[in-house]
C-alpha cells in the first residue's frame, strides 16, 4: 500500500519548514547581534579605561613638573 500525502498536508510541511528555517535565522542573526553589542561596549569600556588612566598620569605628571610649582623659579 502506498502512502500518498495530500495538498495539505503537503503545504502543511513546508509552511512548517519555512517557519523553522525563519527562527533559526533569526535566532541566529540575533545571537550575532547580542555579541556585536558586547564586543562594541567591551572596546568602548577599555577606551574609557584607557582615557581615564592618561588623565590621571597627565595629572600626575603635571604635579610633579617643578615648572608648574608656585614660588619655585624657572631654570
Amino acid at each position: 500500500m502506498k502512502d500518498h500525502l495530500s495538498k495539505a498536508e503537503i503545504r502543511k510541511d513546508a509552511v512548517q519548514g519555512a517557519v523553522e528555517a525563519t527562527a533559526t535565522t533569526v535566532g541566529e542573526v540575533a545571537t550575532i547581534l547580542t555579541r556585536a553589542v558586547r564586543d562594541v561596549a567591551g572596546a568602548l569600556g577599555g577606551l574609557a579605561t584607557d582615557v581615564f588612566e592618561l588623565r590621571d598620569a597627565a595629572r600626575r605628571a603635571s604635579l610633579e613638573s617643578p615648572d608648574d610649582r608656585p614660588g619655585l623659579p624657572e631654570a
